[in-house]
């Protein structure tokens, strides 16, 4: 999989805001000057996890100089300790909120309610603290991904709302819900009901979860969606490279049936082909020597030149070039 380098830049955007120079995490992640001055640019999703676990060791900030205050590393741990031995999910979210509070200034969590609705929200209390939508959603699903976590792996999620503008660049696709702009705090909203539910974690599972949680905190959210299935069933059958009719059948759908969903989620099936095979290309060419006449036949096209012209339709660029940039 690859991620726009918007990412990156809304990733670094805390530590330009200090005036710190960000070079040598980009180094450290194989990310090359010119990849990140390209609009169309795309780092590989082992890259941007590399540039996120350097940020956080070497500078010992688990928000990745986003948030007023370094989140030094254990922080995010403590709150889960505080958690687990709470009687419900309300109280849990309370003790979460109540140390997130004594270690940042001018920015909080708060429980909130809407009617039938419990909310998580991200408030800026601080004049001094800007407007940083890829905070607001690192944030978000991070605690989304703990809550859930707590309750056995799951919590779902009704809305989530956004203090800022659709046209914010970095979206993560942070939660499998729908979105709202504009909204006065940012938050994600479930079913109250599981306020009263209690945390069924214990500590030696909290050992085994701490590790993964930046892999699950960089992974778009596709639980359960069709196109999520329309892909892996493409990354598992490729070099074959099915049609929609086949995709369609070895999914027990009709294709109308297939088509009218993934409609639903603003997705189609040549978009999710193209996007594969999109991800696969950079991967490849950032990763090996492989001749692109046989990366183009991997890839299922039916001559060099097809690809060359769909790969300067996704990056801006052709794949020679796009080669040599990323190898600085």
């Amino acid at each position: 999989m690859t991620l726009s380098v918007s990412l990156v830049h809304s990733l670094l955007a805390g530590l330009a805001q200090r005036g710190e120079p960000c070079e040598r995490w980009l180094q450290a992640a194989g990310i090359s000057a010119d990849q990140l001055a390209s609009p169309e640019g795309r780092v590989t999703h082992a890259q941007y996890g590399t540039l996120v676990r350097t940020l956080v060791e070497e500078r010992n900030d688990e928000a990745f100089g986003l948030l007023p205050r370094p989140a030094r590393i254990g922080v995010f741990a403590l709150q889960a300790r505080c958690a687990i031995g709470a009687p419900t999910l309300e109280v849990a979210i309370r003790r979460i909120a109540h140390v997130f509070r004594l270690q940042h200034e001018g920015i909080e969590l708060r429980l909130q309610r809407d009617g039938h609705l419990a909310g998580v929200a991200l408030c800026v209390t601080g004049a001094d603290v800007p407007p940083a939508p890829f905070r607001d959603q690192l944030i978000l699903r991070a605690y989304w991904l703990l809550l859930a976590w707590l309750l056995g792996g799951k919590l779902p999620v009704v809305r989530c709302d956004f203090a800022f503008p659709a046209e914010a660049e970095g979206y993560l696709q942070i939660l499998p819900t729908p979105w709202r702009f504009d909204a006065p705090v940012s938050a994600f909203w479930f079913e109250a009901s599981w306020l009263k539910r209690p945390p069924c974690r214990h500590e030696a599972e909290l050992r085994s979860y701490l590790p993964d949680v930046l892999n699950q905190l960089l992974a778009p959210s596709r639980d359960g969606a069709v196109s999520g299935r329309v892909r892996a069933y493409l990354e598992q059958v490729r070099p074959a490279w099915p049609d929609v009719d086949g995709v369609a059948r070895a999914m027990n759908m009709s294709v109308s049936s297939l088509q009218r969903r993934l409609s639903t989620e603003g997705a189609s099936f040549q978009k999710i082909k193209d996007e594969l095979r999109r991800d696969i290309a950079i991967f490849r060419i950032n990763t090996s020597d492989v001749p692109l006449e046989r990366l183009a036949a991997e890839l299922g096209f039916s001559d060099s030149s097809t690809f060359h012209r769909a790969f300067k339709v996704w990056t801006g660029c052709s794949p020679g070039v796009y080669r040599r940039i990323g190898r600085g």
